[in-house]
């Protein structure tokens, strides 16, 4: 009778011992898949409906590049307007292209402030551009 009783609960352990053990092995799976990510997974969705995936995040760190290599030539800039430009130049780029933080000027603005005429701000403008391509060389595309 003994050996009637534990044939079949020895059998039920085995089996137990298996699907406990399919379920670890899916566990184990999911979790070496869990860093797993697709270019095309949605990682956020606007107001309208648009999906943002990572690929869209990708294409726009490109972007961010270029505006970084745009912000180096930009510090190029501002060292180059102090150090070749004189006094009057320098303040009408300054002025003309905002980088003192403010709001670009027009030259009848940059003018009203410098307290000159405008076809002299359009000259030294000139002047002072031809400088900076100058020193700039191969950077130069302004």
């Amino acid at each position: 009778m003994e050996r009637r009783i534990c044939r079949p609960l020895t059998n039920l352990c085995i089996r137990w011992e298996r699907i406990a053990n399919e379920i670890l092995m899916h566990f184990r799976s999911l979790k070496k898949t869990m860093g797993d990510v697709s270019l095309s997974d949605v990682l956020d969705t606007d107001g309208e409906g648009n999906n943002l995936s990572l690929m869209d995040v990708l294409a726009q760190d490109d972007e961010m590049s270029e505006k970084i290599g745009d912000m180096e030539l930009c510090g190029r800039l501002r060292g180059l307007v102090d150090s070749v430009l004189n006094e009057r130049e320098a303040r009408i780029i300054r002025l003309r292209y905002g980088l003192t933080g403010a709001a670009p000027m027009t030259q009848l603005e940059t003018a009203k402030v410098c307290s000159i005429s405008r076809s002299y701000v359009s000259r030294l403008e000139k002047k002072a551009l031809e400088k900076l391509k100058s020193e700039l060389g191969d950077d130069a595309y302004i």
